[in-house]
């Protein structure tokens, strides 16, 4: 083989500096892959912490989302199993008849469920006033223009029914189970019960009203006042 061949197949070491080692070996250019190794191990740290936080922000969000989705459905519940409507004419009226305004709604929702309807008895509106019924109020309220049909008016039905109220109250001296019996079941048969229970005093809802429908009644109106109350509070400016 000749010189020429043989130095072409020799491989050509490294050179050397003057310690005889290389630059990899000194820590020069050869410390580099070390150094970037150090980052990579530090980098998986600081993602770590990053994720944390994008995922308590996201956890966070969505707990925010669900809590006002909870809101939004208790919201919608509410309105199917309580409703209100024309609490502003319920206001007005309870200031000017001297009334609870939940007592007033709890009475609507006994009645109609706040829906304009007209019953087999012929009772009309939200608070279901009987022809009759609403003749009397009109006698007696100064309603020279009244007419049945002004029952449909959701203002005009509320007024003569809270009209009503505030006098079966004035008649039995404020006692609202006693007024409330009478809406539903009128004067003449609260005044027999009564007078079997040996009056006012004895007087216990439960054992003495004659008439199931009407126990069931008054019972559902104290019970609807009172969540009208709690859960209307700011709309019946209690």
């Amino acid at each position: 083989m000749s010189p020429a061949m043989a130095e072409l197949r020799t491989p050509r070491r490294p050179a050397r500096g003057s310690g005889g080692s290389t630059r990899a070996e000194r820590g020069g250019a050869g410390a580099r892959p070390d150094a970037y190794h150090q980052r990579r191990r530090r980098r998986p740290r600081r993602n770590r912490r990053l994720t944390g936080i994008a995922v308590a922000l996201l956890l966070g969000g969505l707990a925010a989302v669900i809590a006002a989705r909870e809101d939004r459905l208790s919201d919608a519940v509410r309105e199917i199993t309580l409703p209100l409507r024309h609490e502003d004419v319920i206001r007005q009226q309870a200031a000017d008849k001297d009334l609870d305004p939940a007592l007033i709604a709890a009475v609507i929702y006994e009645e109609s469920r706040f829906r304009d309807a007209t019953s087999r008895a012929g009772a009309k509106g939200l608070m279901q006033i009987v022809p009759g019924t609403a003749r009397f109020i009109a006698s007696r309220s100064g309603g020279t223009a009244f007419e049945l049909r002004d029952l449909g008016t959701p203002q005009v039905n509320i007024a003569y029914g809270s009209w009503y109220l505030r006098h079966l109250l004035d008649r039995y001296d404020d006692d609202e189970e006693l007024a409330i019996a009478a809406y539903n079941a009128g004067q003449r048969h609260v005044d027999r019960w009564v007078e079997n229970a040996g009056g006012t005093d004895e007087f216990d809802a439960e054992e003495h009203i004659g008439f199931p429908e009407t126990r069931h009644y008054v019972a559902g109106v104290i019970e609807h006042r009172d969540d009208y109350a709690e859960h209307y509070e700011q709309e019946l400016g209690l």
